[in-house]
């Protein structure tokens, strides 16, 4: 039997942590090493996932967890302000990041790149891990290049902090890649409201929802002469990603450098 790839987690308490922590410790082939979480520092990271002990204790101090036990797999669903630093801090101490969290700019994506290669080890930054997200953003790529007149509309729980979506932005960013590059809209448009027509990305809209009581959904709004496509996934609870993430954390094990977009494993 092969050895069992060991895990961090680090936003361990956290909603998606949580689900995480269940996949790691259900998986015989994966092996939790650390758990990382300020506010359940001190508690068994399988009772903060609804389980039974696990005998890994939280810690509240990533760099101290990662110095103290070996972890192949840093798995991050944390929050935009401190992602960076935890990516940057895994791959210090060779750690492979499995990061879910978003608010990456492109240019910490190419560095953080060059510090996975230099340090000859493989990462995964995915906006979405849901395998048909990204089926859905694969057909909107393939869609746009007969339909370039395009908006998206992103609608999350009313406690996500980012706007718009990682999702929604990786699905603007492949649209973009094989769409006409047009500017949409009446050229004499006017917001009487600022804000009313969304976000503009490369001539086109992206609006972003945000209300209690939703999970995740996005749907892709061509429209052509005489006809419209809606291209729609909705996510109904955490555990959907975690197929997604099982297979993020055995392929980064194969490769070196940072690969944005979890279609790259696909």
């Amino acid at each position: 039997m092969s050895e069992k790839i060991k895990v961090a987690v680090t936003g361990a308490g956290g909603r998606m942590g949580r689900e995480v922590v269940k996949m790691v410790l259900e998986d015989a082939s994966l092996e939790l090493v650390a758990a990382v979480d300020r506010s359940g520092a001190g508690q068994d990271a399988g009772e903060l996932a609804g389980l039974k002990p696990c005998g890994i204790i939280a810690a509240s101090d990533l760099d101290l967890a990662l110095s103290e036990n070996k972890a192949d797999v840093l798995v991050d669903f944390t929050v935009p302000s401190v992602v960076y630093a935890n990516t940057v801090t895994a791959i210090r101490h060779g750690v492979r990041p499995v990061v879910g969290a978003t608010g990456f700019t492109p240019q910490q994506i190419e560095e953080l790149d060059g510090l996975c290669r230099e340090a000859n080890i493989g990462g995964l930054i995915a906006p979405n891990f849901s395998i048909g997200a990204i089926l859905m953003m694969q057909f909107a790529a393939k869609a746009a290049e007969y339909l370039p007149h395009v908006e998206i509309i992103e609608t999350h729980g009313d406690q996500k902090l980012d706007a718009p979506s990682g999702t929604a932005i990786k699905t603007a960013e492949l649209i973009a890649q094989g769409r006409e590059k047009i500017k949409q809209g009446n050229p004499d448009e006017e917001e009487i409201l600022p804000g009313a027509r969304g976000g503009e990305y490369d001539g086109f809209r992206i609006h972003s929802l945000r209300l209690p009581g939703v999970f995740a959904q996005q749907e892709v709004v061509f429209g052509g002469y005489g006809q419209s496509l809606k291209i729609r996934h909705d996510s109904y609870e955490r555990a959907g990603y975690m197929p997604g993430v099982n297979i993020g954390i055995k392929k980064v094990m194969d490769y070196t450098g940072m690969v944005y977009g979890f279609e790259h494993l696909m």
